[in-house]
């Protein structure tokens, strides 16, 4: 097991970012901020007293040594890598699918290997938050955790493998291999992540993520969505209390307003969050971009006057999208992303409720086709997330390398 060093994981205690799980980036999706399908019960979460060694123990994956990971990915070797970030570098390796002992590449399973920087307690903590919580959770929008290693000082992760990488690259990367989302694509992802998202938010689970962002949204290869990146997920508010009061930590341009001036974390901050993201993913814009004309930089402040006029959505829409919407569509999402921006975090519409609008759109269009194809049309219903009551249905890591400017560290608090 390795040693077990006394360090607990507290309420307010932050757990300091690092960027997307392949991101080398995060400097354009905005700067941190730091300052099976079964479902874990409530009685199994990890409270946020546990010692390391109660963590480590409990989590329900394979502990592997540091020589078989460094086999697994040929000795850590540079073309390996898939991406870097605060937390390290990220290597694919192969393992056998039975043993998981490390195999010749292109034999048994991909995964996804995070090393960690050993440059001090900040990144042993996030690498301790990712076993916490991955280490318990099995959900289909969840990336898996398959492992981790601690042995003397080295600290490592392996995760499942996701060939399509991060949604960060679809959305933003030019180039051949990177080629424009298509709405329906764009619409499978969020609906996705929105159910990753409500998974954490559920009574099984309790959890706020606090990094819902574009690079930490990851795609297996039919595009099915899967969060990543757990570092920063803090335990949610119990009993009375009404929210997590912890240091602000996050990214820059996804991080709510609230939580950003009073400290004050609820499950709230994490809609608001996804709200920024479907704004991305509705106009193809990154949330904080310093090379767009002025007034432009920020995407929530540009769009926001925008989105509530039905003839003037499309100054916000992707270009690249044009002709694969109906109207009815792109006004629902529009009004699902403002809603999800309110002000007022009281006034956000629950992540369920979120699921419900995108499950429903997304039966519209398959209604839609289907008509569509017998030479008739129909287009999809606009629905308010606030005014929906129907009780919603609850229903591998990146494979591209990634470049560019690692994020900019704001506050790093210890």
């Amino acid at each position: 097991m390795g040693n077990c060093w006394g360090a607990r994981i507290k309420d307010g205690s932050p757990h300091p970012g690092a960027s997307g799980m392949f991101s080398k980036s995060g400097g354009k999706d905005g700067s941190r901020l730091s300052g099976c399908s079964s479902r874990a019960s409530s009685a199994s979460m990890p409270p946020t007293t546990k010692t390391e060694c109660e963590i480590l123990q409990s989590a329900n994956v394979k502990v592997f040594s540091f020589s078989n990971l460094k086999a697994a990915t040929r000795n850590f070797r540079p073309d390996s890598v898939l991406g870097e970030g605060g937390f390290g570098s990220v290597y694919k390796g192969w393992i056998d699918e039975n043993t998981l002992s490390a195999c010749r590449p292109g034999t048994g399973i991909a995964v996804a290997v995070k090393r960690l920087n050993q440059e001090g307690l900040q990144g042993h903590r996030e690498w301790l938050a990712e076993v916490n919580y991955l280490g318990q959770f099995c959900h289909p929008n969840l990336v898996k955790l398959i492992g981790y290693c601690v042995e003397d000082e080295h600290r490592l992760l392996v995760y499942e493998f996701m060939p399509r990488g991060s949604l960060e690259n679809h959305l933003f990367r030019r180039g051949s291999y990177f080629q424009p989302l298509s709405w329906n694509l764009r619409m499978k992802v969020a609906l996705g992540a929105a159910k990753g998202l409500a998974y954490l938010h559920s009574a099984e689970a309790k959890v706020i993520y606090r990094d819902f962002k574009t690079s930490n949204i990851l795609l297996d290869t039919d595009y099915s969505a899967k969060l990543s990146d757990f570092g920063l997920a803090k335990d949610g508010p119990v009993g009375e209390k009404s929210h997590v009061s912890t240091r602000v930590m996050g990214t820059y341009g996804y991080a709510a307003p609230e939580y950003l001036s009073t400290g004050h974390l609820t499950a709230k901050s994490d809609i608001y969050s996804f709200g920024v993201v479907l704004l991305e993913m509705l106009s193809g814009r990154r949330a904080i971009d310093k090379n767009r004309p002025q007034g432009e930089h920020n995407l929530v402040e540009w769009a926001r006057p925008y989105l509530t006029h039905k003839r003037k959505i499309f100054r916000v829409l992707d270009t690249r999208l044009e002709g694969q919407y109906s109207l009815r569509g792109a006004q629902t999402i529009a009004t699902l992303a403002l809603e999800c921006l309110c002000y007022d975090a009281k006034m956000r519409p629950s992540m369920d409720a979120v699921v419900t609008i995108l499950e429903e759109l997304q039966d519209s269009s398959e209604a839609e086709k289907n008509q569509e194809s017998k030479g008739s049309t129909k287009q999809a219903p606009a629905i308010s997330a606030s005014k929906s009551s129907r009780k919603p249905r609850r229903k591998s890591l990146g494979g591209t390398k990634e470049t560019g400017p690692k994020s900019r560290p704001v506050v790093h608090s210890r």
